[in-house]
């Protein structure tokens, strides 16, 4: 009789880690309590237009095609990748452009316009990120952190990577002209980090974008999600939707199964938690001490920022777009500072504007076009009443991209949503409303994050961006891949 494995939260790392167990023979029951899969990869749907509410940067297809894999299938035969080019357009509001692409020659042409001297230095910053990536990434990216020599190991490396030092620093010292410099360390903003105080580490990111490339999937993001949930189902794993977990049942310090917020009682040989990690100890383990004890140290780490969402659609197309677009607003440092130390709302911001119907017009009436824009905002440690200011800040997003990309945009306005701080809090159960769980600084990354496996429950298991990698496709995927690779030397000690 094979063992039965719980996995809570149907997110990129939940939805792998059950692939995992039930690819590895396990019977997986999987847990969401949204109508849909996907966590904050959700889609939404009004009026027509389709949007994905979240992740929308697709950076390593090989972690994914690896889940099907495992079974002998094919990523292929369940979603279509496109290949994004350029990777993203950044606009400055002084006028300076940029397209990142994954040619080496067009780069070089674009940063001699800007400063002939940091081609070179471009060079050498490539060859510094490609050795962080296969450090940190290739080699350390997939294994769990679960005691403090796994970290003593790793630090001579570490080391030599100058890991100490922040990414925008490192980049610095590679190449001068700002404008460059915040291209090349803007990436750390993706995974929920602040360029200036995130680990040098971070910078694997630039290097894993050149080796695979940016990739959307036809359908949009939840086309993915929903290619994966069903090669979950193929592989007779059980999926069950709208099905809150409401608590972790444990028999003194081991994890025996899931207790459904609608009173039912699901037992199992462990437990796989990719839910907020202070959610899952601060509610879901109220019960057992290690989870109170879990939720106060917890409590005293730094989590991320938060995100400002706008979803919207517009009754004509803007082709001359790309596909990602960030736009930079007048100052970097302080407004990222500001952001990620959660002071009160300042009046500039940065934009992340997505415009998936360049690439894939099924996501919008004939005719029309989708988009979200998307602002890094203070966590709710800051205290804004979003009720009252998330209008009035969409009005202003809006105002600066019709301004500096959509001419026109809010006279073709057919439709919109918001999604706030509030909405991570109440909607994802996200601790202070933050995107992206603990921030990815050194003193919280590797060892120092949530372990892939709970120190005293046993049988308890993390995925997810609290625990390690961290955030990000990539990141949670590659969780899921730590965590059963934990999960089946575990089992192999155990009699079944």
């Amino acid at each position: 009789m094979s063992r039965k494995a719980i996995v809570i939260g149907a997110g990129f790392g939940g939805l792998a880690a059950a692939i995992r167990l039930q690819s590895m023979g396990l019977s997986v029951t999987l847990l969401e309590g949204r109508a849909r899969p996907g966590g904050r990869a959700y889609v939404y749907e009004q009026d027509g237009f389709t949007f994905d509410a979240g992740p929308t940067v697709i950076t390593d297809p090989s972690s994914l095609e690896e889940l099907f894999e495992l079974s002998g299938r094919r990523l292929s035969d369940y979603v279509e990748l496109l290949p994004i080019t350029p990777f993203y357009r950044l606009l400055w509001e002084d006028g300076t452009a940029f397209d990142y692409v994954n040619d080496q020659a067009e780069l070089d042409r674009q940063i001699a316009a800007l400063s002939p001297p940091d081609v070179a230095g471009y060079r050498r910053f490539l060859d510094y990120s490609t050795q962080v990536f296969e450090e940190g990434y290739l080699k350390l990216g997939h294994v769990a952190f679960l005691d403090p020599w796994s970290m003593v190991k790793a630090a001579p490396q570490l080391a030599r990577l100058q890991a100490w030092r922040s990414v925008y620093s490192m980049v610095s010292s590679f190449v001068q002209e700002e404008h460059l410099r915040q291209a090349l360390s803007f990436h750390t903003l993706l995974v929920g980090g602040n360029p200036f105080q995130s680990s040098s580490i971070y910078a694997l990111i630039h290097a894993l974008e050149r080796k695979w490339g940016v990739w959307f999937p036809r359908g949009g993001t939840g086309a993915l999600v929903a290619g994966l949930a069903r090669l979950f189902q193929d592989l007779g794993g059980t999926l069950r939707l709208a099905t809150p977990a409401a608590e972790i049942l444990t028999q003194g310090d081991r994890a025996v199964g899931v207790r459904t917020e609608d009173g039912e009682v699901l037992m199992a040989d462990l437990v796989v938690s990719n839910a907020d990690v202070m959610h899952t100890y601060g509610k879901l383990l109220k019960r057992h001490p290690r989870g109170r004890r879990m939720e106060k140290g917890l409590g005293r780490r730094r989590f991320s920022m938060s995100l400002f969402v706008v979803y919207f659609g517009l009754k004509r197309r803007h082709d001359d777009l790309r596909h990602h677009t960030i736009l930079f607003g007048p100052e970097y440092k302080g407004l990222v500072d500001s952001i990620c130390g959660a002071k009160p709302l300042r009046e500039d911001f940065s934009i992340y504007l997505h415009a998936p119907s360049v690439t894939d017009d099924s996501l919008a009436p004939h005719g029309c076009s989708a988009y979200y824009a998307l602002s890094p905002v203070p966590n709710l440690t800051q205290p804004i009443d979003w009720q009252t200011e998330g209008p009035k800040y969409a009005e202003r997003l809006l105002e600066a991209i019709e301004r500096r990309a959509i001419p026109g945009l809010r006279e073709d306005l057919v439709t919109m949503r918001i999604f706030t701080p509030e909405d991570f809090q109440s909607e994802l159960n996200a601790h202070l409303g933050s995107a992206f769980s603990l921030e990815p600084i050194l003193t919280q990354s590797a060892w120092f994050r949530v372990h892939n496996r709970d120190a005293e429950v046993r049988n308890l298991y993390f995925v997810g961006a609290g625990t390690h990698p961290g955030a990000g496709v990539p990141g949670v995927v590659g969780s899921a891949k730590a965590t059963a690779r934990v999960i089946a030397e575990d089992l192999a000690r155990e009699p079944a």
